[in-house]
């Protein structure tokens, strides 16, 4: 283990950090508010702790795999360790707890809060909320990796401990400009949204704050009601955004080259099937609760797009809709995003190997000697990748089932204990019934809230990442 590199890169984390948080300090001076303090002091903090940990570069700046694990989850945890502090320091809430759960489902674009009124919060706390999401969406790492070489070309373990998905690959040659053209794609398809937004009357701070919130599909909202308030034509531009951010980035780069036909492969052409079913499954069953037909289609449409993009706005309260409209949307709830992604979920590609992998094992009970390996677009899926991938797919029932457990000690209802450890290990943000999309998880209990804490971290690195924290065998020297 490379303990020096280690701190030396959590040192470079907290230097961005304490970047980022200028951008709610400009937000509070241009409002006057004075919980504009809070984020110079917790600037000040970070400027010092990254001064003593990256004053001097390691000589050993090489990186193995398990470095790059430990990097990853250490580098989120720190992220919202030091994020958390302005809400304390500011006075918006005095439980550090509770700041640390705010900051965690910000940054890890889950979405789920504890405030019960948002549109009481400073301006600039707002926005700090909604950025945390911009940041986490695309990934902290790669966005330092896109502009530092850190490693020594080595930055591949970093970016494969951070992106979503069961398998990486690079863009082009250079690691660095891989993370480059992500964040440019990234960029652009935010400030597109940003334009879309204004064109629709959307207030300059409004719109920025929800194109944060989209593009990381994150979901924090900024008023009470999330997106209800806002025209027709504006929630269907979020529902329209939040399915592109939701599909894999790479598709975006391969367009931008004029490769369509690999652009458009079985994942993204599974995604758009079950996103197409979903919708018309939900728009038939809620028919009878809206004005029209159409009112419905734009409802079931945007819940459809928030839920299996892990986003968590809401147009209306789905939890008041049909059981089986609430049955899908709980399953949407377990499928999520593509690989490669800013939404969280199984990923549509897992889901996929994993019944490839079910019909192949049906298929050799019924043919011994018959030999078939599992492919997807005419190619072949490694072996080490359908082990990882059912590996994810055992660890993932593992964390849900233990947390599940753990929360339950709270005494709250069946729904309640499951969509909240759905909601949170998906990076989904609202559930059912009491965290529900009308509701928060302020009520729970401190040791519920880490649990839960310790589920959206644990969902948004891909889980291996945190688990690898528990490893003694992480921790020797190489």
């Amino acid at each position: 283990m490379n303990y020096r590199m280690i701190t030396y890169i959590l040192g470079w984390i907290l230097l961005f950090e304490s970047a980022f948080l200028l951008i709610p300090s400009i937000a509070a001076l241009v409002f006057m508010e004075t919980a504009g303090y809070a984020f110079l002091m917790t600037i000040g903090i970070c400027l010092l702790v990254s001064a003593l940990l990256i004053f001097k570069k390691p000589k050993n700046t090489d990186l193995h795999s398990r470095d790059g694990f430990v990097i990853v989850s250490l580098s989120w945890i720190v992220l919202s360790l030091f994020g958390a502090l302005p809400f304390v320091l500011s006075g918006v809430t005095t439980s550090y707890v509770d700041a640390f759960f705010e900051t965690v489902s910000g940054f890890t674009t889950t979405g789920a809060s504890i405030f019960t009124a948002v549109e009481a919060l400073p301006k600039c706390i707002l926005l700090w909320r909604s950025f945390t999401h911009w940041v986490g969406g695309m990934g902290v790492l790669v966005f330092i990796m896109a502009f530092l070489p850190l490693s020594g070309g080595r930055n591949m373990h970093i970016m494969k401990a951070e992106s979503p998905g069961p398998s990486v690959s690079k863009l082009v040659p250079r690691v660095r400009t891989t993370a480059l053209l992500l964040y440019t794609i990234y960029f652009a398809l935010t400030l597109l949204q940003f334009i879309l937004l204004l064109c629709g009357g959307m207030s300059i701070f409004d719109a920025l704050n929800t194109s944060f919130a989209t593009a990381g599909t994150g979901g924090f909202g900024i008023k009470n009601d999330s997106i209800g308030g806002y025209s027709p034509y504006l929630q269907i531009v979020i529902g329209i955004f939040m399915l592109l951010f939701s599909l894999n980035f790479n598709s975006y780069f391969l367009i931008l080259k004029g490769k369509l036909k690999d652009a458009f492969n079985a994942e993204i052409r599974t995604f758009l099937l079950i996103v197409a079913g979903a919708v018309a499954a939900i728009t038939w069953n809620i028919r009878h609760m809206f004005g029209s037909l159409g009112e419905a289609l734009r409802h079931a449409f945007f819940a459809v797009s928030t839920i299996i993009s892990t986003t968590g706005f809401a147009t209306t309260d789905f939890d008041l809709w049909p059981q089986l409209s609430r049955t899908v949307l709980v399953l949407l709830m377990f499928i999520g995003a593509c690989a490669g992604s800013t939404g969280g979920g199984i990923k549509i590609s897992r889901i996929m190997i994993i019944f490839k992998t079910i019909f192949r094992e049906i298929r050799t009970a019924i043919h011994p000697k018959q030999i078939k390996k599992i492919s997807m677009d005419g190619k072949a899926i490694e072996s080490d990748v359908v082990r990882s991938t059912v590996n994810f797919f055992a660890c993932f029932v593992m964390i849900f089932a233990i947390s599940w457990l753990a929360i339950s000690f709270d005494n709250y209802d069946f729904t309640t204990n499951f969509t909240a450890v759905a909601a949170t290990i998906g990076n989904i943000g609202p559930g059912l019934s009491a965290v529900g999309p009308t509701c928060n998880y302020a009520f729970f209990s401190n040791f519920s809230k880490l649990v839960l804490s310790f589920d959206m971290l644990a969902g948004r690195l891909e889980l291996f990442p945190m688990l690898v924290l528990f490893s003694p065998a992480t921790w020797k020297k190489y």
